[in-house]
């Protein structure tokens, strides 16, 4: 029912008040493809042309709504136009009938009009011919092929090419979609890589200036407040130029996320180094052969990053350092003292753990942490397996 009562095209409207019109001057101008003596004309009115051509007329602002309907309305007018002396513009019409129903039909109609009006055509030629024994009968088929089969054909070429430029817009909005999406997951983790090097790079120094900072206004000892003020100095003066370089990077669009010097397993011991002077008690095992750049760095910020931790949640005592290389894997363990409900010494968020866990996944390994209940006094455990055959995550 919506399609029978769907408006009209405004173009369909304009070709059958066109086609009426001309139609009306031929009529007037008596202008016929028979004449009146013709045997084939049985209807000899002089207004009998005038009928068919109106119902073509009324047929085509059908042609998209309701093409079906539109060449079947049209075949029967049509046949009617012959048995009077006729209209050409009823003819015409009536082709453009044939080519939208194949245009605009379904697919089904879209497939079998060309063949019909094809089969049409040469039943039409061969059939009277042989019937006659007059090769002239050959010619209502070529007239069949003309009126039908020529406009039929000529709308299937026009659909596949429409529908072929139609499939080509959807493959680019879903190229364009997908580019987006890429375009989308680029920057969703490039942005969290640049979290987790300026968490890993500066919470560092910030953790060791907030303690320090604690201890120098806690404690009522000048030589002990000028020691927690030389740290705090020395932290803050190297998390400025982590700070200024990574803004540099973010400002200008060049250059490597990365250190200037990437961090490397070699560096361990300042890393230990820096910790000791922030007060922690490190000690370090480390047993490793030649590991690729990317788990290098990543075994760094791990350690790194679990100095920290130590730094602002571990209770008095050692922290053990241990990287272990075996066959195809690297095991990173760092372990410190820990008491269920000691007050951090400085203030957190939990996105260090988060930044390890995304480095041990994107090189295909594993993370875990938590506290690990022994003998005596509870221990921290930072656990990571990293495989050594892995590409490059970035």
């Amino acid at each position: 029912m919506a399609r029978a009562l769907a408006r009209p095209h405004p173009d369909d409207l304009r070709i059958a008040l066109g086609g009426l019109l001309g139609g009306v001057v031929l009529w007037a101008l008596r202008i016929h493809p028979r004449t009146a003596s013709d045997p084939l004309v049985l209807w000899h009115a002089t207004w009998a042309p005038l009928v068919p051509l109106a119902v073509t007329a009324a047929c085509e602002p059908l042609r998209r709504s309701r093409p079906r309907l539109g060449v079947f309305l049209g075949t029967l007018a049509l046949t009617l136009d012959t048995v009077t002396q006729g209209n050409v513009v009823t003819v015409v019409m009536y082709t453009d009938l044939i080519y939208a129903s194949v245009l605009y039909g379904d697919p089904a109609s879209a497939r079998r009009v060309p063949w019909i009006t094809g089969m049409l055509t040469v039943l039409g030629g061969v059939v009277p011919a042989a019937l006659w024994r007059d090769p002239q009968a050959l010619l209502i088929g070529v007239g069949i092929g003309v009126v039908a089969f020529a406009p039929a054909a000529t709308g299937w070429v026009v659909r596949n090419h429409r529908d072929a430029a139609e499939a080509a817009r959807l493959r680019a909005e879903q190229t364009a979609l997908l580019a987006e999406m890429d375009r989308t997951q680029a920057v969703t983790a490039e942005r969290s890589r640049m979290a987790r090097e300026l968490h890993d790079m500066v919470a560092n120094h910030l953790s060791a200036i907030a303690i320090h900072s604690t201890a120098a206004l806690s404690l009522d000892d000048a030589q002990t407040s000028r020691g927690a003020l030389e740290v705090i100095r020395e932290n803050s003066v190297e998390g400025l130029a982590e700070m200024r370089r990574l803004i540099g990077i973010l400002r200008d669009g060049s250059g490597d996320l990365e250190p200037a010097a990437t961090p490397t397993l070699d560096g361990l011991a300042a890393l230990v180094k820096g910790a000791r002077a922030n007060g922690l008690d490190v000690r370090l095992a480390d047993d490793h052969g030649r590991v690729p750049a990317p788990v290098e760095l990543a075994a760094y910020r791990i350690v790194q990053e679990s100095l920290t931790n130590a730094l602002k949640h571990a209770a008095e005592g050692p922290v053990e350092i241990a990287l272990h290389q075996e066959e195809s894997m690297l095991h990173v363990r760092v372990t410190s003292a820990y008491r269920r409900g000691d007050t951090p010494r400085a203030p957190g968020s939990g996105s260090g753990l988060t930044g390890m866990r995304e480095r041990a996944a994107l090189l295909g390994g594993s993370f875990e942490a938590g506290p690990d209940a022994g003998s005596g006094q509870s221990r921290w455990t930072v656990r990571a397996t990293l495989p050594l055959d892995r590409e490059d995550p970035a």
